[in-house]
């Protein structure tokens, strides 16, 4: 077992290797486009920056930092030699603490929801609600202060391990899984359940909803979104994670290579996230001009045509 691992290890070190290429280099460019253009119009927001507008900003923020760390991965992958391992720890890092940012930022955002539509009416909600500044301000220093000490005072990596191909021995030891696990996972996911059904039970007792005026719809897509998206992201990471706590899948390299995908689905969250805020947020729908993004991504040579011919001739 221990052979097959090294040489899984081994196989997919200092090669060329096509699909991690592919995958992270769509998250590098679409992701930040995307988050920069839900920056740049959440900046904007400055006469009407809501408690959900913080919450977001700091999601895009968040999302941003995690799409600058992949470009080394790309490097890496494309069969260049591999940075120091410092450097990999560190972006390592970075890639991690962002990832579970955005998980407690998701949550907050449905916790914040659930409140405003549950209890619209109360002082005392109201009030805590207007504390999203400093929920996000503990949101960075729990998530950068829980990784740091992982990373500082972690066993050292296996030498058969190099850069990002490493096993994950700091993030894979039981006492460290379990409270990731917990916390970092299966927390912000009842809250977020708790709070879905709490705002579907809202929203169909509501009258202001019976009337129409309030788009009930638009509440149920968040609902769904919201969850769609943290399930997608997240579970079949921590999924592969606690199989290689376990002593019988440590070494395999079926789950060590399920692990490396699940990190790349977990971060395509940076893409999902710029979705949620357009098909979410009416405002955000209504600044963002969604036909410069089609132009930037056309769909077929005949769209492209389309808009050449309704552009009319350049002078060359």
């Amino acid at each position: 077992m221990s052979n097959n691992s090294t040489a899984c290890h081994n196989d997919s070190t200092g090669q060329y290797s096509i699909l991690p290429v592919c995958i992270y280099s769509f998250i590098s460019i679409v992701g930040l486009i995307f988050n920069i253009t839900a920056l740049a119009f959440f900046f904007n927001q400055t006469k009407s920056r809501s408690q959900t507008i913080v919450y977001m900003t700091n999601l895009a923020i968040a999302d941003t930092l995690l799409v600058l760390t992949l470009p080394m991965r790309i490097y890496y992958h494309l069969g260049f030699t591999g940075p120091p391992q410092w450097v990999c720890d560190g972006l390592g890092l970075v890639l991690k603490a962002n990832m579970y940012g955005s998980i407690f930022l998701l949550t907050s955002i449905c916790f914040d929801r659930c409140m405003a539509v549950s209890f619209p009416m109360s002082s005392h909600v109201q009030e805590g609600r207007r504390k999203a500044p400093v929920v996000c301000l503990g949101i960075w220093i729990l998530t950068f202060g829980a990784s740091l000490p992982i990373y500082l005072f972690g066993p050292p990596p296996d030498s058969n391990n190099k850069c990002f191909d490493k096993l994950p021995i700091y993030a894979i030891q039981l006492k460290v899984v379990l409270p990731t696990l917990l916390l970092g996972f299966g927390f912000p996911l009842v809250i977020m359940l708790i709070c879905s059904w709490g705002l579907f039970r809202s929203v169909q007792q509501s009258t202001v909803a019976q009337t129409k005026l309030v788009d009930s719809r638009k509440i149920y897509r968040m609902i769904v979104t919201s969850l769609l998206i943290f399930l997608i992201s997240f579970l079949p990471y921590h999924a592969t994670l606690v199989l290689l706590s376990l002593d019988r899948y440590k070494e395999s390299c079926t789950v060590l290579t399920a692990y490396r995908y699940s990190l790349m689905v977990a971060c395509l969250n940076t893409v999902l996230d710029p979705i949620a805020y357009y098909f979410t947020t009416d405002t955000f729908r209504r600044s963002v001009d969604i036909g410069a993004v089609q132009r930037m991504f056309p769909l077929n040579s005949q769209s492209s045509d389309v808009n050449g011919r309704s552009r009319g001739p350049r002078n060359s």
